[in-house]
């Protein structure tokens, strides 16, 4: 019944075979056929990506679309929550993993630069729900008496300009800023791409981290911001001006 066809065109991108290989390599292959099988969970958890302001019940729908005249038994609310939880994130984390990149062809116009892959980091936060399952991981945030407000995840990317392909990403806690994540991010960079990135990112270690990894930078920097003068290149080697003397610029703004 859940034929590749009848879910949509997410089967087109993201095949069956690709999301058989992640539920076995993840151990999330269901032990017994079920109404709802792991692969169809994916599925639906994909469904959810794409339509975020939508009901378990109003996705599922379009995820069936096709199935209408089948007559379908639609499952209630609380059996795709189960189903979702029995999966779990691994599966969708190596279908990230395995499917995260540029795509963008040599010299596509808007995605390189001078033979450079361009790529830019940034980040932004999400609110996650205000369950105990996850305010241990992530806090409200708290006032001097009380806490207010949604517990907030920040999320930090790495995307492809001109495609905008995610290319990794890193999240946890808001508590932590921005560098650490991108930090985390930095694997990801080759010596054939430029880094793109705004002042919240023009810290020296940083930036020698990315000269490290061979990739290319230019980062606006705050008018407050005053690099190292040449003088002192040789004796600190993790400074801004080290990085930029060799792999990349840092602009000022106004």
């Amino acid at each position: 019944m859940f034929a590749p066809g009848h879910l949509g065109e997410l089967t087109q991108i993201v095949d069956f075979a690709l999301v058989d290989a992640v539920l076995e390599e993840s151990g999330r292959r269901e032990k017994r056929l079920r109404l709802l099988p792991s692969r169809v969970v994916v599925y639906f958890v994909l469904a959810l990506a794409l339509f975020e302001r939508h009901s378990y019940r109003m996705v599922w729908s379009k995820l069936t679309a096709a199935l209408t005249p089948l007559a379908l038994v639609r499952p209630s609310v609380s059996s795709l929550a189960r189903a979702r939880r029995r999966a779990g994130a691994a599966p969708v984390r190596g279908l990230f993993e395995t499917l995260a990149g540029p795509v963008a062809r040599p010299g596509q116009d808007g995605s390189f630069y001078r033979g450079l892959r361009t790529v830019t980091v940034d980040g932004t936060l999400l609110h996650t729900p205000d369950d105990e399952t996850l305010t241990w991981r992530y806090p409200k945030r708290a006032g001097e008496s009380l806490e207010f407000g949604y517990p907030l995840l920040r999320l930090l990317a790495l995307v492809a300009c001109g495609t905008r392909a995610l290319t990794t990403a890193a999240f946890g806690p808001e508590s932590e800023g921005e560098l650490p994540y991108a930090k985390r991010l930095l694997p990801a960079l080759e010596k054939a791409m430029l880094l793109l990135a705004d002042a919240a990112f023009d810290g020296n270690e940083f930036l020698h981290a990315v000269h490290q990894s061979g990739a290319r930078f230019l980062v606006r920097s705050g008018a407050r911001r005053v690099p190292p003068p040449p003088s002192t290149w040789a004796t600190v080697p993790t400074s801004l001006a080290s990085a930029t003397a060799s792999s990349g610029y840092c602009c000022r703004s106004a």
